[in-house]
């Protein structure tokens, strides 16, 4: 082993912060009440933050604050606000999911360390060169990458010196991350702002395969793979569980650091994990990272398993495999007191741990003729002050809990503007903080009616304040400088009214670029054949279709993208995808971000248009009309909005189908991307039904059961958009038929010609249709 290995904790809220740093843990992320992807983890306050990292940092311990979530355009002021702050304190990285945000920090407060979240779903190397260059320091790669992959991208984030972190232990999403969508559509609850429902571990109706749980996952953990993992490079072992308590993160902390130590001492995996089964779980699969695709990484159960455990357990031991009523009794007996002797264990463990703002006392003394003297006395302080002198102050060092500075000028005499308790008061208070509370402020030894300038009171204060904070200089507020607010390019009155774009993923929709002149997308499929060309010629015999890349193109998929992108060299492509971008931008290939980059904001524009030359952008669907007006579209840049689709739930390394309708197979390989195309549907308890769609070399995927049609927003925002796509890919209908695809072109291009009586004919066509996510918005 060649690298170092750090153990990255959860943490919830302040006791669970506190035991993972006993635990052991290297590192631990937390978040704010703001702004971070667990709103349901009760989550700390910025005075308390300034206090953990305090704490941490006794325990060569780092935190990392989780800023990771997509943000809204009005919000960029308050986040600046915040970052602001969080400069000026010793925080030791921010975890980020907007591009916007990225490049909000890479150009105003550089000094933060900005690591990629797990939201960004990053998958394949070109996603890496895009993080990299947006100033990322490291990576959370997929949850659904296997050991393979993760060895191959961590080698791809050496070439970029990037660090990589991986989860080896916590709750799974069965869906990729940041590609979920299935509570916002529903009630308004996107996973992207940190709300999610957890739609995947709801109740459905009974199956046909007897299951009503069928999208619930059993936990991850990669307790007997670390090995393999320190040998594929990854730096950081994350834990999952932020809204789990204090004892589960112990435990589960204390469990990984006893493993990994041990083997790194003796080469040998010494844990047996039990302790594991001890606190919430689910069970625990690690099916993904050893790619295989399974149905027993499912469970019908989304509470916890620990007491199923424990009594599967003791039947194991019996002869006959039976376990009678009062054994089942005492298994739960027995699994309550050790649940609360660890509860009692971890209170006992973290209670004198104390995250109280650090006392201060300001004792001034001196008399006429001689410099003003402060001494600044810290109470129970363990981190060393730096005391170099500058030009502004004289400093001398006395203890290591204090600091003595003087005045470069001297006391002088004065009968009416002596320096008095109110004067001091109001000078220094600021040094009362997040960090520090000022205790007292003494004038003992500071001789009556005396004087100094004002200005060599303020010297004082910030040379103070500087020591401590950490000798560093205060940073000052950001104030973000208006946005610049472009027009459209147009040569005519015309060429101002939005344009009809077209989605397809048939060859056999070709036909329809011969009855409209609107722009043609064609949407690639997310896996293929080895060494595949077919779309290749196919894109190069019909130069009049746009190439749209998928979101996730993982391994040999993503390489064949990259040759199709370098073989066809299109003008110009769409790409859900950042590592497609990121090979574009290198080709020289104009490119518009797909609507699943999820591009809420200006500023994720900006890091588009001045990052990657990015020439355009589709805008998330989840806001509503207020979120986008204000908007300001960078020079040249065009802006997008699907107005017709399919609303896409979720998508799914694993199988939908295996626990729905069933299926022969008993796991999932590359024939069954590349041929399978069933689909079937489930209904929740209140009767809601979902289509299950799987396409031939496409990702399983969950659909509403209404297509999106927004017809208001071409009135709404037309000064706003450049172009409204319709998507007639098919995908999503499940066995419903589809409207006419040349009525439903035609159609929408009367409706943008500015024709309102249509609108009853569209709503005719589209039985099944809602405009909900346009209203509720983020």
């Amino acid at each position: 082993m060649k690298h170092k290995i750090e153990l990255l904790a959860p943490g919830g809220d302040v006791d669970a912060i506190k035991a993972a740093i006993i635990a052991g843990a290297d590192a631990v992320y937390c978040g704010l009440d703001t702004f971070n992807a667990r709103n349901r983890a009760s989550n700390i306050s910025f005075d308390e933050l300034v206090g953990v990292i305090r704490l941490a940092h006794q325990y060569q311990c780092e935190i990392f604050l989780t800023l990771n979530i997509v943000i809204l355009e009005r919000e960029f002021t308050t986040l600046a606000k915040l970052l602001s702050k969080l400069v000026n304190t010793t925080l030791d990285g921010v975890i980020v999911q907007d591009i916007g945000m990225f490049n909000l920090i890479k150009k105003h407060f550089p000094s933060l360390d900005i690591h990629a979240s797990t939201q960004l779903t990053t998958h394949n190397a070109g996603q890496i060169g895009f993080l990299k260059k947006l100033g990322a320091s490291r990576v959370n790669l997929s949850r659904e990458l296997n050991l393979r992959e993760i060895t191959e991208l961590t080698a791809v984030s050496r070439e970029h010196d990037i660090l990589t972190e991986v989860f080896v232990h916590g709750s799974l999403c069965v869906a990729f991350s940041g590609l979920c969508y299935s509570t916002s559509a529903s009630v308004g609850n996107s996973g992207n702002r940190g709300r999610c429902s957890q739609a995947c571990r709801e109740e459905y109706e009974t199956t046909a395969t007897g299951h009503n749980f069928p999208l619930n996952i059993k936990d991850n953990s990669a307790f007997f793979d670390l090995p393999a993992l320190i040998e594929a490079g990854v730096t950081s072992f994350k834990i999952e569980g932020r809204i789990k308590g204090a004892s589960y993160v112990h435990t589960v902390v204390d469990s990984f650091r006893k493993q990994i130590d041990g083997f790194i001492k003796t080469g040998q995996l010494l844990e047996d994990g039990e302790r594991l089964y001890k606190v919430f779980n689910r069970d625990f699969s690690n099916a993904f990272l050893r790619g295989d695709l399974n149905q027993s990484m499912f469970i019908d159960n989304p509470r916890d398993n620990s007491k199923n455990h424990a009594i599967a357990k003791i039947s194991s031991t019996n002869d006959k495999n039976l376990i009678s009523v009062v054994q089942i009794q005492e298994v739960e007996h027995t699994l309550y007191q050790e649940k609360n002797e660890i509860n009692d264990a971890v209170k006992d463990k973290i209670q004198y741990l104390s995250i109280d703002k650090v006392p201060l006392t300001l004792s001034f003394s001196g008399q006429s003729g001689s410099p003003l003297s402060l001494t600044v006395s810290i109470e129970n302080n363990t981190q060393e002050l730096s005391t170099q002198q500058t030009p502004l102050v004289n400093i001398s060092k006395t203890a290591a809990k204090s600091f003595v500075l003087q005045s470069t000028s001297l006391l002088t005499k004065s009968e009416h503007n002596g320096i008095d308790h109110i004067t001091l008061d109001k000078r220094f208070r600021s040094l009362g903080n997040a960090e520090y509370v000022l205790k007292e402020i003494e004038l003992r030894d500071l001789s009556a009616k005396l004087s100094v300038p004002f200005s060599e009171l303020t010297s004082l204060k910030n040379e103070a304040a500087r020591v401590l904070n950490h000798s560093k200089a205060l940073l000052p507020a950001v104030t973000l400088p208006e946005l610049e607010r472009h027009t459209k390019n147009a040569d005519s009155l015309a060429d101002t009214q939005p344009q009809l774009s077209i989605l397809i993923s048939d060859e056999s929709d070709i036909h329809l670029t011969t009855v409209t002149s609107a722009d043609i997308y064609f949407k690639l499929p997310d896996a293929y054949k080895r060494d595949c060309t077919k779309y290749i010629d196919f894109l190069s015999a019909n130069p009049r279709l746009i190439p749209w890349f998928p979101a996730v193109l993982i391994g040999k998929d993503y390489d064949v993208a990259i040759n199709i992108l370098e073989q066809v060299a299109p003008p110009l492509i769409v790409t859900n995808n950042t590592g497609i971008a990121y090979r574009a931008n290198q080709l020289g290939i104009e490119w518009i971000a797909g609507p699943f980059l999820n591009t809420t904001n200006s500023y994720a524009l900006m890091a588009m248009k001045e990052e990657f030359d990015c020439s355009g952008a589709f805008i998330s669907n989840e806001l509503n009309q207020q979120q986008m007006k204000n908007i300001a579209r960078p020079a040249n840049f065009k802006l997008f909005y699907s107005i017709y689709h399919p609303i896409l739930l979720m998508t799914s390394r694993q199988c939908f189908f295996q626990q729905s309708v069933g299926c022969d197979k008993p796991r999932i390989d590359n024939g069954c991307m590349l041929s399978c195309d069933k689909s079937t549907s489930i209904t929740n308890l209140k009767g809601v039904s979902f289509a299950i769609d799987k396409q031939k070399a496409g990702y399983p995927s969950i659909y509403n059961q209404d297509q999106f049609l927004n017809m208001q927003v071409i009135n709404d925002l037309a000064d706003l958009f450049d172009g409204f796509l319709i998507d007639l890919t098919n995908i999503g209908a499940g066995d419903k038929a589809s409207p006419d695809k040349v009525a439903l072109i035609s159609q929408f291009e009367q409706l943008l010609a500015g024709d309102a009586k249509v609108e009853m004919t569209l709503n005719s066509m589209v039985i099944e249709s809602t405009v909900s996510q346009y209203h509720t918005g983020l």
